[in-house]
């Protein structure tokens, strides 16, 4: 007789981790993007994965570190 609780357990483990790195990268990039850190926040813990990608093909405001630095914080030197 096999105990399932463990094996549900890790999957959910998993979901967890993917979910909750969903949010903090969809916070990550609408900060970046200059809409702030807290709908970012809420579409990655609504949306999870969707959330991530939303934020990803969204525009970025003018004047924000998107645009000034770039995608990548180390990408230019010059600053």
């Amino acid at each position: 007789m096999t105990f399932m609780l463990a094996d549900i357990g890790v999957t959910a483990l998993y979901l967890l981790f993917l979910w909750l790195a969903s949010a903090i990268g969809a916070g990550y990039l609408s900060e970046r993007k200059g809409y702030g850190e807290k709908p970012g926040l809420a579409s990655g813990l609504l949306l999870s994965v969707v959330g991530l990608l939303v934020w990803l093909v969204m525009p970025s405001k003018e004047g924000s570190m998107w645009r000034v630095v770039g995608p990548m914080p180390w990408q230019r030197e010059d600053l």
